[in-house]
């Protein structure tokens, strides 16, 4: 039986939404000379845990897209929606949409039919970002299944480095917490699930999940071409970490790599 690759639910379900938004958006935004629209679309692959709290990683293609209107909105395929209802220059927050990955059954291992596949899954919520310098953002997420019950919120914090000639980069480091709900669909184990594994079942409450620090890059490589490079070390949390999905048969620590060949302008 063929089965939908997730990439494609990106595009289905919340890119053409943000799309929308960016069009109604478009008009009122270019009425203000100062406003300068950017874009940046391309191709990529991506190399990521086989699911969350996983040993072993996958790699797959990816789309990039980074549609930008400064203090109105953005959209990427990197770090999701954000529609800005409070503007000013040093905080500005509004509505926040990112893509889930969930966990296949081809991407289990021997833990196929042993526990539930998760199907990938939106979440929506709100934003607040600080300028705190040039130089320097922070900001927290706080976003909701729009499919279920799970709540996830997210602190940041990203710096520019100064640049290398040609070469821009930046620091990310962030935390990001879960609800009960949370948790359990992605850390837990039944009794059921339990018994088929030889593990203790585990019911892991609301609490840190994990913590990431991430470098991104952009090398040009003409004036409106160039590659995006992204690494990422996470590190699992609390119950998250203590689940014996990840003890037994995965790992605390999470690699996420990518690289893309990108047009601008």
């Amino acid at each position: 039986m063929n089965r939908t690759h997730p990439l494609s639910r990106i595009w289905r379900q919340w890119l053409p939404a943000g799309l929308l938004a960016c069009l109604l958006s478009t008009q009122a935004c270019l009425a203000d000379s100062d406003v300068q629209p950017t874009f940046a679309g391309g191709i990529g692959v991506e190399r990521m845990p086989a699911w969350p709290g996983a040993r072993k990683a996958r790699n797959q293609p990816v789309p990039y897209v980074d549609i930008e209107i400064p203090g109105h909105l953005s959209l990427s395929t990197m770090d999701g929606l954000q529609l800005d209802l409070i503007g000013g220059p040093v905080l500005h927050g509004g509505v926040y949409g990112d893509y889930q990955w969930g966990r296949d059954g081809d991407d289990l291992g021997a833990l196929r039919s042993k526990i539930n596949t998760l199907s990938p899954r939106l979440t929506l919520g709100g934003y607040l970002e600080w300028q705190l310098s040039k130089q320097m953002d922070a900001g927290v997420d706080l976003s909701h299944d729009t499919q279920g019950a799970g709540a996830y919120l997210k602190l940041y914090a990203e710096w520019d480095l100064p640049a290398v000639g040609l070469l821009h980069h930046s620091l990310q480091l962030s935390w990001q917490a879960m609800n009960h709900a949370a948790m359990n669909r992605f850390f837990g184990v039944t009794t059921e699930q339990a018994d088929a594994l030889g593990v203790r079942a585990w019911q892991p409450g609301a609490g840190s999940q994990l913590a990431t620090l991430e470098y991104d890059l952009f090398m040009p490589t003409s004036p409106h071409t160039g590659f995006a490079l992204a690494l990422a070390y996470g590190q699992l949390l609390g119950a998250a970490g203590d689940s014996p999905l990840v003890t037994r048969f995965g790992s605390r620590s999470q690699w996420n790599e990518s690289l893309a060949f990108i047009y601008h302008r």
